[in-house]
């Protein structure tokens, strides 16, 4: 299923999306879908042994240099969301970011740990003074997300753990106290953005399982994931055992989504079953 026509392997969705700034016709590969697909094979590699599950994620760090545009600032550069865009989104820049970094762990290429540095270091600089990031610089972008931030903050965390970089753990903590301080109520209810409560969005109770296990916080924030984790379950699964979309004041979507919200939920649940067995 990967996107054909480009430097390395990369992957985009089978469908037409229109986001608040552009469009992307289906199968057009972004640094966001790519990044996810290309951790899962490096995960295979770490279970199996088998080389050629890592070749395949190596090889998608070339469609980041050479497929994807770049907007250069005084510290570095931020990637674009796709070839198609230039668009300026933190976490999507990030994402890049940790893929050079964990290439950069089994290669030992100098160049892609410089370039991974170089894509981090001005979204951290980009860290409002809070701990927070806003989603990006589009007029249309400024809002504060609860599972953006996560992936932000498992980003950083993860080019410290394959780079042996630890120069960020200052912002990695300021940004999880405020992501522990403004997403979640005392009841478990897990916000999308910091400063309103709706709609509830099934991504946000998922990441934050899997943030809080990446940089190992799981025994420390055990009873507000146990929480969230109930009021979702709770609140957003069917009967039939699938997850809910997103939740309203009014009008709920309860599409059984599989990627965004079946897959999610699996995902967070994993790690938590993981940590609980360990």
């Amino acid at each position: 299923l990967k996107s054909e026509g480009y430097s390395g392997n990369c992957w985009g969705y089978n469908f037409d999306w229109q986001n608040r700034v552009f469009f992307q016709p289906k199968w057009t590969p972004t640094v966001v879908a790519t990044s996810f697909i290309a951790n899962s094979f490096f995960e295979a590699y770490e279970v199996t042994g088998n080389k050629k599950y890592l070749n395949v994620a190596l090889s998608s760090i070339e469609f980041l240099l050479q497929n994807l545009n770049r907007t250069n600032v005084k510290e570095g550069f931020i990637f674009s969301y796709s070839p198609k865009d230039k668009s300026i989104v933190y976490n999507a820049s990030l994402l890049g970011a940790r893929l050079l970094a964990r290439g950069y762990y089994y290669t030992k290429n100098i160049e892609h740990k410089q370039l991974a540095l170089q894509a981090a270091l001005p979204i951290v600089n980009r860290q409002n003074s809070d701990g927070s990031w806003i989603y990006g610089e589009s007029k249309t972008q400024s809002w504060i997300d609860s599972f953006h931030t996560g992936y932000n903050l498992e980003c950083l965390n993860d080019y410290a753990k394959y780079t042996n970089d630890n120069q960020f753990s200052r912002q990695i903590k300021k940004g999880v106290e405020f992501y522990l301080n403004n997403f979640f109520l005392v009841d478990g209810t897990p916000k999308y953005y910091h400063n309103k409560i709706y709609p509830i969005d099934i991504h946000s109770p998922a990441q934050f399982v899997v943030t809080m296990c990446k940089l190992n916080l799981f025994n420390e924030q055990k009873q507000l994931i146990d929480k969230v984790l109930d009021w979702t379950i709770n609140n957003m699964q069917d009967k039939k055992g699938y997850f809910y979309y997103q939740m309203k004041k009014g009008f709920s979507s309860k599409i059984p989504y599989m990627r965004w919200s079946q897959a999610w939920m699996l995902y967070a649940m994993s790690f938590y079953l993981k940590e609980i067995n360990e």
